[in-house]
């Protein structure tokens, strides 16, 4: 019947979007949805009314199957679960399964099992990610700790036999490194916090054009490099945090001046009766082709053969979003790239 206890159970089971085997206080497969039936390669209405253990197909790597080696049916009363396990389907794939054992009240007897199974293709992908990150950091980090540990050792060893203009360049060299270090362990902070939802902001109004305007000279200062900026007569405040703000600008800023070409243009503009404030920065060099643009703001990325750790884009972009901005990718009139930031923005305090 179309309103039987069962076929709600197996509506509901195939609600679920991973795959799900049921079985009774027996051992007997009663509900198995079509995304778990496809993990274990048989049909639905094949597997529901026989044994768990022959319906459930998974072994780990000696060979034991999952319902002798877990013993749902002869566990204590006080048992309500089995945590996630890595289990290996005959194909050598890997599925990741979790159970859930009913009761008929606390400690009661055991009446059935539900037991949910995911592909591992998940864990593999954040395996790689979790690798990819070590392996780019370590090469992140080595090169500016081995100038900064050679340039202190030749301070140490030979300081009074150099010039003040050396050990100016040294010194200077040295800071460079230092704040290629700092900004690497921001990135780092602020990709953990964005992954779980922990970013923590300060957000209150803010007068961008002081901020954009120290950005610019900054890294004109630090780069010898000249940017052309144009901010607005008017421009409204927005709702910040002041320091991700100034690491956003820095940072698509930064990114233009080592990717792009030879004029970096950046303008901050508002256009009447709108409540966002636009932040434009935008280069004459070889642009991001449409294909990749989105792609440009996930972790890792990196255009062509630039280097660094491709956390960049998706640092601002992760920034942007928290504050409840939007950010773009397009062509700069005449080539080039162009990154389009709009911000919310908000009255002008009395008091400023």
């Amino acid at each position: 019947m179309a309103d039987s206890g069962s076929d709600r159970l197996q509506l509901l089971a195939e609600a679920n979007p991973d795959g799900l085997i049921g079985a009774d206080a027996s051992g007997i497969v009663i509900v198995l949805n079509h995304v778990g039936a496809r993990m274990l390669e048989v049909e639905v209405d094949d597997a529901l009314g026989r044994p768990l253990d022959e319906v459930l197909n998974l072994q780990d790597e000696r060979g034991r199957r999952w319902v002798a080696y877990n013993r749902p049916y002869e566990s204590l009363n006080i048992r309500t679960g089995v945590p996630e396990q890595s289990w290996l389907l005959p194909t050598g794939r890997e599925v990741l399964t979790t159970a859930r054992l009913h009761r008929t009240q606390p400690k009661g007897e055991l009446i059935g099992i539900g037991i949910g199974m995911r592909s591992g293709r998940g864990r593999e992908r954040l395996d790689r990610e979790r690798s990819d990150l070590v392996a780019t950091v370590a090469h992140e980090l080595r090169s500016p700790l081995t100038g900064v540990k050679g340039f202190v050792q030749v301070l140490l060893n030979r300081g009074d036999r150099l010039t003040d203009d050396q050990k100016r360049l040294m010194l200077t060299t040295v800071a460079a490194d230092a704040d290629r270090l700092a900004q690497l362990i921001t990135d780092l902070l602020d990709v953990a916090r964005i992954d779980t939802g922990r970013l923590q902001l300060a957000i209150r109004p803010v007068d961008p054009a002081p901020l954009v305007r120290r950005v610019v000279e900054s890294i004109e200062a630090g780069r010898s490099r000249e940017i052309a900026l144009a901010l607005d007569a008017e421009l409204p405040w927005i709702l910040a945090d002041p320091d991700k703000f100034v690491q956003v600008a820095t940072n698509l800023i930064e990114n233009a001046v080592v990717h792009g070409g030879s004029r970096i243009q950046v303008v901050v503009t508002c256009h009447p009766g709108e409540d966002e404030l636009l932040l434009r920065v935008q280069d004459d060099g070889e642009g991001i082709p449409v294909e990749m643009r989105r792609r440009a703001f996930t972790k890792f990325w990196k255009g062509g053969a630039s280097t660094g750790t491709g956390l960049g884009l998706y640092v601002v972009s992760g920034l942007v979003r928290a504050h409840g901005g939007e950010i773009e990718l397009g062509d700069a009139p005449g080539g080039g790239a162009r990154a389009s930031v709009w911000w919310p923005a908000t009255a002008r305090p009395r008091s400023a």
